[in-house]
């Protein structure tokens, strides 16, 4: 007699099979293992390659009161020439397109860099390391400025947005919008400035100024700016000075406070 064995078979997925558990992977071993060179660079154009000069300087040592001898051997752990072998070989440094990357496993490279003397944190105008952190928060900074700029263009009353653009000799003869824009333009370039320009009586009395001479209120005539309808003189402009910035800094004087008071009352 024979016997047959019975073949199991598979399980049915739509019998509801247990689901296989999500394998999680840990990645902060591996982040942990991610080690980002010490970038330093050139001050200026370095060209292609710059090779620095010095693999060999004389450094102050604080804690020793005294000058000491620094040496980049590659094969040797210590920078300072008395803690090396007489017999090591220097090595070279080399900047490519005005860049040089240390890895970590290189901090007798790093510490030499970070010593020399031709660095920009100890005085020297060849080299600087690279603060990646600082840059990165000063690009913070100017990104949240421009924001900060682009509402107050969004949001500041028509005459505010006006004085602001005539003050930085924006035209003013055409559509709000396109005004708005160019003064979009500008804050981009200089997001600190555009905003200090808001509520600046300088420059709310500078955009007055330029109002007032493009109406022939006042004018600039050889030295002198004057009222243009009786040409009677107010003040004189000295040689090479701007006639604006000058007339400017006279109306914000308790004497010019007079003048000003009129270009307000013709304005009007």
């Amino acid at each position: 007699m024979t016997t047959t064995a019975k073949r199991e078979r598979p399980a049915n997925k739509a019998q509801g099979s247990a689901p296989v558990a999500e394998k999680k992977v840990d990645l902060s071993k591996f982040q942990n293992n991610i080690k980002i060179p010490t970038e330093f660079e050139i001050i200026g154009k370095g060209g292609l390659v710059y090779m620095l000069n010095k693999s060999e300087v004389m450094y102050h040592d604080k804690t020793k009161n005294k000058q000491v001898a620094l040496r980049y051997c590659p094969n040797e752990p210590s920078v300072y020439r008395d803690e090396q072998n007489e017999n090591s070989l220097k090595g070279s440094i080399v900047f490519r397109e005005g860049r040089l990357f240390v890895p970590e496993e290189q901090h007798n490279l790093r510490m030499f860099l970070e010593m020399h003397p031709d660095n920009k944190v100890n005085g020297g105008k060849i080299f600087a390391k690279v603060d990646h952190a600082a840059l990165a928060k000063k690009e913070l900074e100017g990104d949240f400025l421009y924001a900060d700029a682009v509402n107050l263009v969004r949001t500041k009353p028509v005459d505010e947005i006006m004085s602001v653009a005539t003050a930085f000799a924006i035209n003013t003869d055409r559509m709000v919008d396109e005004v708005r824009h160019d003064l979009l333009v500008f804050a981009k370039k200089n997001p600190k400035a555009f905003i200090e320009a808001f509520d600046n009586p300088v420059i709310e009395t500078k955009a007055k100024v330029k109002k007032a001479m493009k109406y022939n209120i006042i004018s600039h005539n050889n030295g002198h700016i004057v009222w243009t309808d009786t040409n009677k003189h107010i003040i004189s402009v000295p040689a090479g000075k701007d006639p604006v910035d000058i007339f400017v800094r006279y109306c914000m004087t308790e004497g010019g406070s007079i003048v000003l008071d009129e270009i307000e009352r013709q304005l009007a």
